[in-house]
């Protein structure tokens, strides 16, 4: 959430100066954050920060994504405000909020512009009952979030804004892979299999294979072989979840009990990929679990 915030004041001097005005250490999320997904599909992210300095103040931070326009946006964010951004004390109930509206849609979308055209200026802030911005998330630079240092909030944002632009997303996305060597690989692995999943949801499976094309040498290049295979496997075998059980009870119990001739089947055939990939018989020998005599027959 910082490193977001952070990445959205480079391009909006106004949030610059909020980020001024708050105390960003002292960021909390709200667990009690409200929610209407079972009904509606709404969810939202909130949190708490303390004033930068002066009276102890807390202020409130709503998220709210989107992925097309929405003209009851406003209305959402503030049934948010009023069920969430509550403070315990005897002077008031609602804290002061700074709603956030995330935007990454194909088209262009602005949700001011119809309260620009109901209201004139003198009106058009108290309309709200809580101060808003809107981010067109295409508008965050690619050399902002290359230089970020917060690689997982970086390949995120670059994610959501070249969701639905293919070419310009196998462009911008390995030249993430320096960055991926410098985290656990756990978070590292985390962060992939999220990307991946969020895109199939736009671009569908053939963008994945591609990206799995232009992650290729991350092993061989960075010494992070582990991590870049996993996601690897994971894009070309297309049943990523099971063939991670298989391989990982293969490996504990034997790959004779942990995996099914089926799963075996695809193993291989995913070990011929890699092959032709020109990918090392050490690391498909320690992805798939096979031997590498294995591996040398296929």
């Amino acid at each position: 959430m910082r490193a977001l915030l952070k990445l959205c004041a480079k391009q909006k001097p106004e949030i610059s100066e909020f980020l001024k005005a708050i105390n960003l250490n002292s960021l909390e999320q709200i667990p009690d954050s409200y929610s209407e997904v079972d009904e509606t599909g709404e969810a939202d992210l909130a949190f708490r920060v303390k004033a930068a300095k002066g009276h102890p103040t807390v202020v409130g931070i709503l998220l709210e994504h989107k992925s097309g326009s929405d003209k009851f946006v406003f209305a959402q964010i503030s049934r948010y405000v009023n069920k969430v951004m509550k403070l315990q004390n005897d002077l008031v109930d609602v804290m002061p909020t700074r709603a956030f509206i995330f935007y990454n849609g194909k088209g262009p979308w602005d949700p001011f512009k119809l309260l620009r055209k109901n209201y004139s200026d003198y009106f058009f802030k108290p309309v709200l009952p809580f101060q808003c911005h809107f981010i067109d998330m295409k508008m965050i630079s690619d050399e902002d979030c290359i230089g970020c240092d917060d690689v997982a909030t970086a390949m995120g944002v670059t994610a959501m804004k070249y969701a639905f632009n293919r070419k310009k997303l196998l462009a911008i996305l390995p030249k993430f892979q320096k960055a991926l060597t410098q985290i656990p690989y756990d978070e590292a692995k985390n962060l992939l299999e999220k990307i991946s999943v969020y895109l199939k949801e736009y671009l569908g499976e053939s963008i994945l294979k591609e990206l799995d094309m232009a992650f290729v040498s991350i092993g061989q290049k960075y010494g992070f072989v582990s991590a870049g295979d996993v996601f690897r496997q994971r894009l070309a075998a297309g049943k990523a979840e099971a063939l991670a059980e298989g391989i990982s009870k293969g490996r504990k119990e034997g790959r004779a009990e942990g995996m099914k001739k089926g799963m075996m089947a695809k193993t291989r055939s995913l070990a011929k990929g890699f092959l032709k990939k020109g990918i090392s018989v050490e690391t498909i020998a320690e992805v798939t679990g096979l031997t590498i005599d294995e591996i040398k027959a296929l």
